[in-house]
């Protein structure tokens, strides 16, 4: 489960640290899939669609399997800020690597509207854009469900559990409130949350660490990198960075 951790955590975590980030605006993205379809578009993604968005200008911090819900296909994409977001998926979207792919990529999807848009919870919470990060086996998001907008307080809580449950916490951000610069793709409105990236281990379990904030259940997600995730491989024997190139 997520666990953040940025001053309580600087030297155990490891993309938390202070520092340039990858990303001042992160999507959460999650597709729900026809039956038998997940393996296909996660090779048509990992082989056609990450290289050309990094040649515009986004970051695409790791694309994974959900481990538990085999119709689930999970990624990361970021941005610099809202205004170069709008620029690059207008570009993206009608340039002609979309034109050539996106019907084979459809073919595969029945809902991809579940888009959370994140900020840093805290400046250098977000993944790195330089520096090693860590590459786990399995990636654990947890979303919490807040009956607020994230406080200090939140992220204080979240760190001094983390740091008591001995967590490795990848990244950590809250709800990014801005309007959608890409009106063409939805994201999810009306909603705040604390989203957290850890490594999964163990008897780590950090569910219940934000109880008297949320207004909701606490989702966790266990991620399964693929083949060309940043997150969960490693490149010439360091771990992945948001600003690498293939």
């Amino acid at each position: 489960m997520p666990y953040g951790s940025l001053a309580l955590l600087l030297i155990a975590l490891v993309g938390c640290r202070p520092g340039p980030p990858c990303c001042a605006v992160v999507e959460l993205r999650q597709y729900r899939l026809k039956p038998g379809q997940r393996d296909v578009l996660v090779d048509l993604f990992d082989r056609e669609l990450v290289a050309p968005q990094e040649a515009g200008g986004m970051r695409i911090p790791g694309q994974f399997r959900d481990l538990d819900r085999p119709d689930r296909f999970v990624w990361l994409r970021g941005y610099p800020d809202m205004a170069s977001r709008g620029r690059a998926l207008t570009a993206f979207y009608q340039g002609p690597t979309w034109k050539a792919h996106s019907a084979a990529a459809r073919a595969t999807m029945i809902d991809v509207d579940d888009v959370l848009l994140l900020r840093p919870a805290r400046p250098g919470s977000g993944f790195a854009a330089a520096g090693d990060l860590r590459s786990p086996a399995i990636v654990i998001a947890t979303i919490y469900y807040l009956a607020a907008p994230a406080t200090p307080a939140v992220v204080d809580d979240f760190e001094r559990a983390a740091a008591a449950a001995g967590a490795v916490v990848l990244a950590c951000f809250v709800t990014e409130p801005s309007p959608n610069t890409y009106p063409a793709l939805p994201i999810r409105a009306g909603e705040q949350v604390f989203v957290a990236f850890s490594e999964a281990a163990p008897g780590v379990d950090l569910s219940a660490a934000l109880a008297r904030w949320t207004a909701a259940p606490t989702e966790i997600r266990r991620l399964g990198p693929s083949a060309r995730s940043r997150l969960g491989r490693r490149i010439a024997g360091r771990g992945p960075r948001c600003s690498d190139r293939d």
